[in-house]
């Protein structure tokens, strides 16, 4: 009997300090899990400092730098002694303003002479005295004497020869040629903006606004094939597809101050280096890197891109 005691009240004794356990711990405080947002990273781009240098960032390829500073890549590569264009570094330092100290190397050559004649004047004299280079004495001889008769003998006389003036010759105009000097005015039809004629790129019509957050040109509709054209006279700067969301890419650099851009293009019909002019069919409208078959047109002021329809002639 006295041993079921014991248990029982060993057996009670156990329970009551589990319920204490289970008492104590039942206010301790739940874990606190942080569920701030995860920080964003800006994909604004860093304009270049006053002193022309920008820092490569995550995500910059130097066409994409190019077309932001408003500059020729392969400008920007020999600025900043870059081989290879498809390989920059995030960090790197680059120029995307031309040197100021460029100025040009002259390159002298040196002048081929004749022999050394040496010239003073003579004192109480105003006769000067030419002496040839110093030689040996040669022996008196019938040649050497008829050598020295020539050689002063005078120089010859230039006769100075009439020239009868030349038939005038008229050249006629052909009136074919006239034609074809002749454009279509409605398709020549331009505004012209800051000195230049600004004409539309494609005859679609405009899907897409200019927006500065989100849109950074205007989009054209059209079929695949529809003639992309030269908006100005200028000079192919690029021609590929090394931008991302760009497809395949045209740009070309009117002056100092301006660029224009041709997007996802379905073929390309002219190459970096190219003058071309104004109306010149510079591409086909296609739809690469797009969902839809359009052309993204842009124009850019000093690398910062602006609304075409400013600039652009109405229709």
């Amino acid at each position: 009997m006295n041993q079921d005691r014991r248990r029982r009240a060993a057996l009670v004794t156990v329970s009551s300090c589990t319920l204490f356990l289970a008492a104590c711990a039942s206010n301790v405080p739940a874990p606190v899990i942080s569920r701030a947002a995860p920080a964003t990273v800006s994909t604004a781009k860093v304009p270049a400092t006053e002193n022309g240098a920008y820092t490569v960032r995550k995500g910059d390829t130097l066409y994409s730098i190019a077309l932001d500073n408003g500059q020729d890549y392969k400008d920007i590569a020999a600025w900043n002694g870059i081989a290879n264009p498809d390989i920059i570094f995030v960090g790197q330092q680059l120029r995307v303003r031309p040197p100021e100290d460029g100025a040009s190397v002259a390159v002298v050559r040196p002048l081929s002479t004749g022999p050394v004649v040496e010239t003073r004047l003579l004192a109480g004299n105003s006769e000067l005295l030419k002496r040839e280079p110093k030689a040996g004495k040669e022996p008196y001889s019938e040649q050497a004497l008829a050598q020295a008769a020539r050689r002063s003998e005078p120089a010859p006389q230039l006769v100075a020869v009439r020239q009868e003036p030349r038939p005038e010759v008229k050249t006629e105009t052909r009136p074919e040629a006239k034609a074809e000097a002749k454009v279509d005015a409605a398709a020549s039809e331009a505004a012209v903006a800051d000195g230049i004629s600004w004409k539309w790129p494609a005859t679609g019509t405009v899907i897409g606004a200019f927006s500065e957050g989100t849109n950074k040109g205007i989009d054209i509709g059209g079929k695949p094939g529809d003639p992309v054209r030269a908006a100005s006279d200028g000079k192919v700067v690029y021609s590929g597809s090394g931008l991302r969301g760009y497809g395949k890419l045209l740009i070309v650099k009117h002056n100092a101050s301006y660029l224009s851009a041709y997007a996802h293009n379905r073929q390309v019909l002219v190459k970096e280096g190219q003058t071309v002019t104004m109306g010149q069919k510079i591409a086909e409208m296609g739809n690469t890197d797009s969902e839809q078959v359009k052309l993204h047109f842009e124009i850019r002021r000093q690398g910062k891109p602006v609304d075409p329809l400013k600039y652009l002639p109405q229709r």
